[in-house]
């Protein structure tokens, strides 16, 4: 059995969470809670965050393609517990806009700081690759790029649309939050992906720890809402990371506001501390059944479609949830 990371003495082991624990970060760009082992000591992780590493050469021969078309993905980048899951199923999560972000997230394992020059080729090799793997849903994320005007609204514009004329799959993205620029968010929307995903990350108690400075809660209720308000056909996602010190009436007061904005779909996923520096500890980690109750709880709650447990992640299994009616 293969050992995921979440490396905190003091996490919780299905215990009530304390109330007066805060964290917040990250745009919602990388789709990220954790991801690798690292090397300094670790607390005994609970058994339900241990599984099977698939084996076989489907691994690596995703990996190669992925190296030979350079082209960076989430999976990889935010050090997904599902990589190997999904690379042996010939499927990825690609993340454009280069492999470093402009934001201070105390969650994401992504590689922080300035930037490089965007390729302009990269939509045409996403849409390669997207052919090649034979991927009938394709999942578009990026890095927060503060830096750009328009925060590479253009690029996800013409990734969607090479991988649309090119392969003909559905497409998702999964966005930053452009930084209250509707103008960007607009040009996206144009681009008509059947699913516009941004993500919550958390409850607004903890959002500026979690999330950054930059970060604003209603804005990125205000952001799917405009999903909805211009293309009404465009299903629109959200998820939230558990672990960080929510509480469940936090939690549904989220839930409640996501559906006012019109969400169609949900996640819910285990936060995993990506190694011991620099990121937010876990303060509990959330029993499976306890994820099956709240995943019940939010169906019950008029969401279209829910994936909920210890290893759900933003883009894990999109295909299954954008095929819902």
């Amino acid at each position: 059995m293969s050992e995921l990371p979440v490396i905190n003495s003091n996490a919780q082991t299905g215990a009530a969470a304390p109330s007066n624990v805060e964290g917040s970060c990250g745009g919602g760009s990388c789709g990220s809670m954790g991801g690798s082992p690292d090397s300094g000591s670790r607390s005994r992780l609970p058994k339900w965050l241990k599984r099977q590493i698939p084996k076989g050469n489907v691994v690596s021969s995703t990996a190669k393609l992925l190296e030979e078309l350079n082209l960076e993905t989430v999976c990889d980048n935010a050090k997904c517990p599902n990589r190997m899951e999904c690379y042996s199923q010939q499927t990825a999560t690609f993340m454009v806009l280069g492999n470093t972000c402009t934001r201070p997230c105390g969650f994401c394992a992504v590689s922080r700081g300035k930037p490089e020059s965007l390729e302009a080729d990269e939509p045409q090799r996403v849409a390669e690759a997207a052919e090649r793997l034979g991927l009938k849903h394709v999942v578009i994320t990026s890095v927060t790029r503060d830096d750009l005007p328009d925060g590479g609204a253009e690029h996800f514009y013409q990734c969607v649309i090479a991988v649309r004329e090119r392969t003909g799959a559905s497409v998702e993205v999964l966005t930053p939050d452009f930084v209250h620029n509707k103008s960007a968010l607009d040009r996206v929307i144009e681009a008509a992906p059947e699913v516009f995903n941004h993500n919550a990350e958390t409850v607004p108690r903890l959002y500026r720890r979690v999330r950054g400075p930059k970060s604003d809660y209603r804005w990125t209720l205000g952001l799917l809402k405009r999903v909805k308000e211009l293309n009404p056909e465009i299903k629109t996602k959200s998820g939230l990371m558990l672990g960080l010190g929510e509480t469940h009436e936090e939690l549904f007061e989220v839930l409640a506001d996501l559906l006012d904005a019109g969400c169609d779909f949900l996640t819910l996923g285990q936060y995993l501390q990506p190694s011991l520096e620099r990121y937010l500890p876990v303060v509990r980690y959330v029993p499976p059944d306890e994820f099956t109750m709240l995943g019940e709880k939010a169906k019950s709650m008029g969401f279209k479609k829910v994936a909920s447990g210890p290893f759900v992640r933003s883009s894990y299994h999109a295909r299954d949830m954008a095929e819902t009616q």
